[in-house]
């Protein structure tokens, strides 16, 4: 149900007149001693009507009727509305100004704390709101559940010449619930020129959320590269932390959501401690993570590490994660685009990536990684053999991959020989007599002996 509908029977003659901005008929009625005050369903009376409709003629004649002038020009409907309210949210600048002349309340606020001057910036009405402010209206008063004031709405709304007349007379800085700016709420919303407004008026452009976010940060994550742009010109700092922890900044965010523009803008601007520095978090990851190749390849293109530092987030390299969101997407193509993109970047293959695809959670990540990567080299190799060994359950899958790919398979045996020699005895093993006897097959007998080793 539409409580803001008006029931045509609730309606009075005179509120028809005035809606239809028909001054002589109001007259008329009045003449004839109809009711001026008479409500509608939705507590509206003529004078509502006439504001709203911007009748300044009916508004005269109605606030000359007779009536107690300073209540009747300041009654409210159920939601709190005055006819000020109206003739102010739809710009009608006459009907406004005879209504201040009648005595009407500048500041009064409705049920959801908005006001005649509030409603003036939102609709873009340029000449109400600086009538309003000239006859007292109060700037500075907050608004709505979220404390706006009316910079933050006129920012918002991109009204780039009300942001120009307000920021002479309004606070610059003034906070919301969340800590946000003006200037914060003209980078989220993309409108460089009124963001160029209030920071040329002396807003700052490293002001920081509740959360530590920056314009600067907003812009990147929305992808305004307008709005990038003027906040570099205009000296905001692309290495300033924008969480708690003190590793995610503007260009971790581009990355993350793909913005390709305002990344390659940021990145010879950002210090590249955050590439591979010690409890920092390479925006590589964020590229990996939500399977961005374009932006991977522009970070990879520009000299960020394929390897990156060990991510707090439980990954030990980007290969890494790229394999274990690999198997989490449905875009399984994009997800060998990015492995692919890592390896041919140089990504070192570390030993988590292969203990990760020795598992054959996903039966594509091993063949996957021996075919672009082949096997680790020297003392490496050995470990990945522990590796596997300690993955029994999943012998059947690793084991003919890894002989296929190349390892000896003695790597795989030299472990129980040494196990069977320690339990034995050397003395015991050197009389072939007596490892004849064993119940294990000739090769391992030969093996225990070392027989395949050519004597020197």
């Amino acid at each position: 149900m539409d409580f803001t509908e008006c029931y045509k029977d609730t309606c009075s003659a005179v509120a028809l007149a005035a809606r239809q901005e028909n001054g002589r008929e109001v007259q008329r009625l009045i003449q004839r001693g109809f009711a001026v005050d008479v409500r509608d369903n939705r507590g509206w009376n003529p004078l509502h009507e006439a504001a709203a409709a911007g009748s300044a003629d009916c508004v005269r004649r109605l606030l000359s009727a007779g009536v107690n002038c300073e209540d009747y020009v300041n009654t409210l409907t159920h939601d709190s509305e005055t006819p000020l309210y109206f003739a102010a949210k739809n710009g009608h600048l006459r009907a406004v100004k005879c209504l201040i002349k009648g005595g009407a309340d500048l500041n009064r606020t409705t049920n959801d704390l908005s006001c005649p001057l509030f409603a003036a910036v939102d609709g873009g009405h340029g000449e109400v709101v600086e009538l309003l402010v000239e006859r007292g209206a109060e700037v500075n008063r907050t608004h709505s559940v979220s404390d706006w004031s009316c910079l933050h709405q006129a920012a918002y709304k991109g009204h780039t010449e009300i942001v120009r007349y307000l920021a002479g007379v309004c606070h610059l800085e003034a906070v919301d619930e969340y800590r946000i700016t003006p200037l914060f709420v003209a980078a989220h919303y993309g409108h460089h020129q009124c963001l160029e407004i209030l920071a040329n008026a002396g807003a700052n452009v490293n002001c920081q959320s509740k959360d530590l976010a920056t314009p600067l940060f907003i812009a990147a994550q929305k992808g305004h590269l307008g709005c990038v742009e003027s906040l570099l010109a205009l000296g905001a700092d692309p290495n300033l932390y924008c969480n708690e922890d003190c590793w995610q900044l503007p260009i971790h965010v581009a990355a993350e959501f793909d913005h390709l523009s305002v990344l390659k803008k940021l990145i010879p601007l950002t210090n590249r401690v955050c590439d591979r520095g010690e409890g920092k978090v390479s925006p590589v990851y964020m590229a990996v993570l939500f399977m961005h190749p374009d932006s991977l390849r522009a970070l990879l293109k520009e000299g960020y590490s394929p390897d990156a530092q060990r991510c707090p987030f439980g990954y030990s390299c980007p290969l890494d994660m790229a394999l274990q969101c690999y198997c989490r997407r449905y875009d399984m193509n994009q997800g060998r685009e990015i492995n692919l993109i890592l390896l041919n970047a140089g990504a070192h293959v570390c030993m988590d990536v292969y203990t990760y695809a020795l598992e054959g959670n996903e039966h594509e990540h091993l063949p996957f990684i021996l075919e672009h990567a082949g096997l680790p080299q020297g003392d490496r190799l050995g470990e990945l053999a522990q590796s596997a060994l300690s993955k029994m359950r999943t012998a059947s899958y690793w084991l003919p991959l890894l002989l296929k790919a190349g390892m000896d398979p003695m790597l795989l045996l030299q472990d129980k020989i040494l196990a069977v020699r320690a339990s034995v005895g050397s003395v015991a093993l050197s009389k072939t007599s007596f490892v004849r006897q064993l119940p294990v097959p000739t090769l391992l007998q030969d093996y225990l002996q070392f027989s395949d080793v050519s004597p020197v």
